[in-house]
């Protein structure tokens, strides 16, 4: 392999996931055990699966501050289903369906409103919370079906269901961004809309289905994560789509579009995930463990930045 500046800026985000792996297992000898890093990707699960479909979303130059509004109304909506005596394998698949409802609302506003992604989702985060609080009365939902339990807690051949569900969306994803036409709109969107629509890429409908892909993701993480903790919390996804977007970010896709990949948002996601469970081992307070994170985005924003001036 040629080591030239746009080799490394490929692998910049392996790069970085290495050495902060390589530090934390020096500083604390906890890290680097297979059972604590069985542990990370588990709880990195979550994050992944929303940072995979806002990827979609930067690559067009849009953002989604939705994502963790849509997770919890969603995940409302699954526990009330179940509670309610509707099968789980129903209830699971009609809230992905409202998860996609609910990004297509973004994605229609955006495309057809000509509004910008940043002031939609803004609004829209604050309805679906809204929404979430009114359906749940404020009150966690609890009741709900052991069967449920095994896609948050469950196991196949050893291996946590949550990183299983996260590998097969990767690679379903992964197809959808590399191998087919509308992965290719997605780029060309990003990089040059005016271009694209010349070019004769239907540019609204391509906008709409990457916010209903997002607004699936959120949902299948809304799913993972009630199952886990067995009940729906009203204030779950609180500021997750913050860490979905340091995940993108980290990743190197870049914030003006046109350029990133989903490999860089698991990575951005892994390291994420690595923080938070090294700085947790290291016993280094929650309020630096914030100021580390944020110095680590930063720093990843303003490479962005340099690579595109």
């Amino acid at each position: 392999m040629k080591w030239n500046k746009e080799t490394i800026q490929r692998l910049g985000p392996l790069l970085g996931l290495l050495l902060i792996g390589i530090i934390l297992s020096i500083l604390e000898p906890r890290f680097l055990t297979v059972s604590n890093l069985f542990n990370v990707v588990r709880q990195v699960s979550i994050n992944a699966i929303l940072a995979f479909g806002m990827t979609f979303v930067i690559l067009t130059g849009g953002i989604d501050l939705s994502v963790g509004s849509i997770l919890a109304l969603v995940g409302a909506l699954v526990a009330g289903m179940m509670t309610g005596g509707i099968d789980p394998v129903l209830a699971v698949i009609a809230g992905i369906g409202v998860g996609a409802i609910l990004g297509g609302i973004n994605g229609v506003l955006v495309a057809k409103g000509k509004l910008a992604p940043f002031i939609v989702t803004l609004a829209t985060m604050t309805i679906y919370r809204g929404l979430t609080l009114v359906y749940t009365e404020g009150r966690p939902i609890t009741g709900l079906p052991d069967e449920f339990r095994f896609l948050g807690r469950g196991e196949l051949l050893g291996i946590p269901v949550p990183i299983i569900l996260t590998f097969l969306l990767f690679i379903l994803l992964l197809i959808v961004m590399e191998k087919t036409t509308f992965g290719r709109r997605v780029y060309a969107l990003g990089g040059n809309e005016e271009a694209a629509r010349l070019s004769g890429i239907k540019t609204n409908r391509s906008k709409i289905w990457v916010y209903v892909i997002s607004g699936m993701t959120a949902a299948v993480s809304a799913i993972i994560l009630t199952s886990r903790l067995n009940s729906a919390q009203p204030t779950a996804g609180f500021a997750f789509e913050l860490d979905a977007i340091a995940a993108v970010v980290l990743g190197g896709t870049s914030l003006a579009g046109g350029y990133g990949t989903l490999g860089g948002t698991l990575i951005g996601a892994l390291i994420i995930g690595i923080l938070d469970n090294g700085l947790n081992l290291l016993n280094v307070s929650s309020f630096y463990q914030q100021v580390v994170k944020g110095l680590v985005i930063l720093i990843a924003v303003l490479l962005d930045r340099r690579k595109s001036t």
